[in-house]
């Protein structure tokens, strides 16, 4: 069982056109960083549950019918009756997003401390709004370091909204805290450039390797995939060719897939992860980039099934 924790939300994603002069109309998504990792975790068919406080307003309601059709677990789901935080989403020519947020008391950044992870947990996937938004962050921050304790492999992708840290040197700072307790760090070009603060990403990510992740997984949008492995080594796919709709979600998709990669090879864990080789990381880069390739050829975070990613030939564990 993989436990993914983290907001769930609704982005407002702008229609495909409007007139000259006029804002087009808003549609709603459902999505949130981590909400969109187990949504793919559950549509691959790996055994996958989900943390968080998610409203009982409308939203709520649909993003908690989201989870279940998608096979997700949701008996350490929260309600509460504040609002589901919005995203407004700005898209431009290339797809690529930009989000402005409505986070104030919203359900999400309440989340209370679950206590001890049920024992079937093998691996905990956080990141995104929920470790930046107080008081949710310190709680999911507990989760991190209780999952790493107990043996799980913790897999962390900051997924950096930069608007929203409000002590950028302080929350800096708490990222290099968690390495040590991190087995798999994936991040974007753009995260490792704001984490780094100006300094040389490559030198930035093996520095953070040698603070103790198993191995740092880059998101380089048209650039590809790369992974700097346990044995360090650095392993690059190029992205799967696709007319891309727009790239929301495209990353979670990544992180979702390497998680069920992982699990369908069982290797579930800090030291099966530091031991991957080479062309291990090359098969598993390749399907996280064909999940996300299916991501970025529809409208929202629309992560693939297992059944479609069949369908085009990748299934997790598969040599190419």
């Amino acid at each position: 069982m993989i436990l993914v924790g983290g907001e769930a939300l609704v982005d407002l994603v702008p229609a495909e056109s409007a007139a000259p002069g006029e804002l087009a109309p808003l549609l709603p998504r459902l999505g949130g960083g981590p909400l969109n990792v187990a949504v793919t975790l559950g549509r691959l068919g790996v055994p996958v549950r989900f943390l968080s406080r998610i409203s009982t307003d409308s939203f709520g309601d649909a993003l908690i019918d989201r989870l279940r059709v998608s096979q997700v677990d949701t008996v350490l789901v929260q309600r509460g009756g504040e609002p589901t935080t919005l995203a407004v989403v700005g898209l431009a020519e290339d797809g690529s997003a930009r989000y402005s947020f409505h986070v104030a008391e919203t359900a999400d950044r309440l989340v209370v401390d679950p206590g001890e992870l049920p024992a079937d947990v093998r691996a905990v996937s956080l990141g995104t709004l929920s470790l930046v938004l107080e008081p949710g962050a310190t709680t999911y921050e507990t989760v991190l370091r209780r999952a790493s304790a107990a043996g799980c492999l913790v897999a962390l992708d900051p997924n950096v909204r930069a608007d929203l840290v409000p002590d950028p040197a302080a929350y800096r700072a708490r990222f290099r805290s968690w390495l040590p307790d991190v087995g798999l760090l994936k991040a974007s070009d753009d995260d490792v450039r704001w984490l780094a603060e100006g300094a040389d990403p490559m030198t930035a990510v093996r520095g953070w390797l040698a603070e103790g992740p198993a191995a740092v997984v880059l998101t380089r949008g048209s650039a590809g995939l790369t992974a700097l492995t346990g044995r360090g080594e650095w392993v690059e796919v190029p992205p799967c060719p696709v007319f891309v709709v727009d790239t929301i979600g495209a990353g979670d998709t990544v992180q979702g897939a390497l998680l069920a990669w992982l699990h369908q090879r069982d290797a579930l864990s800090v030291d099966a992860v530091r031991d991957l080789d080479a062309e291990a990381w090359r098969e598993a880069l390749s399907f996280a980039a064909a999940a996300a390739a299916v991501t970025c050829s529809r409208a929202g975070a629309e992560p693939p099934y297992a059944a479609e990613l069949r369908h085009l030939g990748y299934c997790p564990g598969d040599r190419r």
